[in-house]
C-alpha cells in the first residue's frame, strides 16, 4: 500500500518551516513552547504541553503513557464532498469510530476538544494519502492544508488505558514505552457510501483475571472504543501472526497470558485505503491529538 520514498518526495509540497507556515501567530506559538519543549513528556504531562512539544517539532513520538489524565484522538481529515459518508461510516460502526468532534470546513481548530489548538501542527507524526496512497508522513500539515478540509476527530484506547492502570492493570507496551500492536481483522465494518473495509483492532497481553477486569471497565468507557471486540485466539479474528502487527510494535505475549483485543481508530485508515478519496489526511498509527477532555468525564455509570 505505501508508495514509494521516491513517489513520496515527488508528492509533497514546497517545503515550509513550522514557523513560516503559520506565520506571526506561529512565531507567538514557537516562543510559548519554549519553556516546555526541552522538558520530558511523561504520563503527568498536560495536553497542552504535549500538542505545544509537538507543534514545536521538538516531539515526534508516540503519544502511548503520555498525559494520562486526557483523551487522546485518532484524526480523519477528508475533504466535504467526502465528510457526509465519512460521518454516516462512522456512526455506522461506533465502537471502532467513536466521534468526539468535527470541524467546519477549513478551520484548523476545534474547540470542543481544546482551547489552544491546531490540527495542522499538533500530532506528532501525521499521514497523508492520495487515491489511497500513502504519499508522505510528516509532523506539520500545514503545507497541504485546504479550504475544504474537514476533521474528524475518534476516540483513542490510549484513553481507556489510564483507567486501566488506574486499577493496578500493568500494560506491557506502557512499561516499555513501545507503540501498541494494532491489526487488520476479519471483521467488517458497515459500508457507508466509498467506506468499507475491515475493522482495525489493538491488542494488550493480560491475565484471565485482568482480562476480566478490563472488560468490566472499559464497558463503561464507550467514548473510546469500550468494551473488547474479542479475547484469545487471534485466528478467530483473521490474525494470521500475532508477532507481526500491521501497525506499531510486536509485544510479548507471555505464559498465562491470553491476547485481549478492542476496536482500535485506525480502523478508518483501512476504510480509507479501500475507498481510495482523492486527498485525505490521518495520524500515524500511535500519534494522536491529545486533547484538554478528561477521561474521567468520559465514564458512563
Amino acid at each position: 500500500m505505501n508508495a514509494s520514498l521516491a513517489s513520496r518526495a515527488s508528492a509533497r509540497p514546497p517545503a515550509a518551516s513550522r514557523e513560516s507556515s503559520s506565520g506571526a501567530s506561529g512565531d507567538l506559538a514557537i516562543d510559548a513552547v519554549a519553556d516546555v519543549a526541552d522538558a520530558v513528556l511523561d504520563a503527568a504531562s498536560s495536553a497542552l504541553a504535549v500538542r505545544r512539544a509537538a507543534r514545536s517539532g521538538r516531539f515526534t513520538g508516540h503519544t502511548s503513557g503520555l498525559a494520562a489524565e486526557y483523551v487522546q484522538a485518532n484524526l480523519a481529515i477528508l475533504p466535504a464532498a467526502q465528510a457526509e459518508d465519512f460521518r454516516r461510516f462512522c456512526a455506522l460502526n461506533p465502537q471502532a469510530c467513536p466521534l468526539l468532534g468535527v470541524s467546519e470546513p477549513g478551520d484548523p481548530t476545534l474547540a470542543a476538544l481544546g482551547a489552544d489548538l491546531d490540527l495542522r501542527r499538533d500530532v506528532p507524526r501525521y499521514r497523508v494519502w492520495r487515491d489511497g496512497e500513502l504519499v508522505d508522513e510528516p509532523t506539520d500539515v500545514s503545507a497541504w492544508w485546504r479550504d475544504d478540509l474537514v476533521t474528524f476527530a475518534i476516540g483513542c484506547s490510549f484513553s481507556f488505558e489510564h483507567a486501566l492502570l488506574a486499577e493496578g492493570i500493568p500494560l506491557r507496551h506502557v512499561e516499555q514505552g513501545r507503540n501498541v500492536a494494532m491489526y487488520r481483522t476479519s471483521i467488517e465494518t458497515q459500508a457507508a457510501g466509498l467506506f468499507r473495509g475491515p475493522t482495525v483492532v489493538s491488542m494488550r497481553p493480560l491475565n484471565a483475571a485482568d482480562a476480566i477486569r478490563a472488560v468490566q471497565i472499559t464497558s463503561r468507557l464507550p467514548r473510546v472504543h469500550g468494551a473488547p471486540l474479542h479475547l484469545g485466539d487471534p485466528s478467530r479474528i483473521g490474525i494470521r501472526d500475532i508477532a507481526t502487527p500491521d501497525y506499531g510494535d510486536a509485544i510479548e505475549i507471555r505464559d498465562g497470558e491470553l491476547p485481549v483485543f478492542w476496536a482500535c481508530g485506525v480502523t478508518p485508515q483501512s476504510a480509507i485505503a479501500t475507498a481510495r478519496p482523492p486527498f485525505c489526511i490521518t495520524h500515524a498509527p500511535g500519534y494522536m491529538l491529545v486533547t484538554d477532555l478528561l477521561n474521567r468525564d468520559l465514564v458512563e455509570v
